[in-house]
């Protein structure tokens, strides 16, 4: 068996509207609604992320809407109606892996950037690869880089729960991940400084 190191272990506890939906666009397994639990977990090497699967999924009543296996990285999201079952199956996983929530790594921010009064032609680029909502000129645009790349869906949904924003894209998977965050720009710093704020305060080890 290979050893596994954990990237992101990471629980939510009601998925937004917008998140819920935009994970539909990437999903390959079964859809979550708005208001479900889910639990994202990101490995390393990603082939084994095919055994945990089988380990969450026999723990308990969840159901799977996305799974990526790459050769350096996987990533599994589960999700259910019940946090008490995400939460076991998550905690399942970690009984495998025989590791605790302190063993996977602490987000680290690359880049934040904001980008007001959005031109047209700008806002056509992002819309041209996005799979969420569109971002529309005028609009202010967040842009956040982060590493392991899991989080970036945690990261979305907490901008959605802190104000009227909407969800461009997020890219939760290989080596960075990235969201695109659009809306008025008194609406979009709200987003910004809580998605910074919420991500400081998730505890792991130290990327070096």
């Amino acid at each position: 068996m290979n050893k596994v190191d954990l990237r992101t272990f990471n629980f939510i506890d009601s998925l937004q509207l917008q998140m819920a939906s935009f994970m539909c666009t990437i999903s390959r397994g079964y859809f979550p609604v708005g208001g479900q639990a889910c639990a994202f977990i990101e490995i390393s090497p990603g082939i084994e992320i095919n055994r945990l699967t089988d380990v969450a999924l026999k723990a308990t009543d969840v159901v799977p809407g996305i799974q990526i296996v790459e050769r350096s990285f996987g990533l599994l999201e589960v999700h259910a109606d019940s946090q008490a079952d995400v939460r076991q199956a998550g905690e399942s996983v970690l009984t495998e892996l025989g590791l605790t929530t302190a063993d996977r790594l602490k987000p680290r921010v690359l880049t934040s950037q904001l980008i007001k009064n959005i031109s047209d032609h700008h806002a056509q680029l992002v819309n041209k690869v996005r799979f969420g909502n569109m971002v529309l000129r005028g609009d202010t645009l967040f842009v956040l880089e982060i590493e392991p790349a899991g989080y970036a869906f945690y990261a979305a949904n907490e901008a959605e729960k802190a104000s009227n924003i909407k969800i461009v894209n997020v890219t939760g998977y290989g080596k960075y991940g990235r969201i695109y965050i659009a809306g008025k720009e008194a609406e979009v710093l709200v987003s910004k400084e809580i998605v910074e704020s919420r991500l400081s305060d998730i505890d792991g080890r130290v990327i070096s």
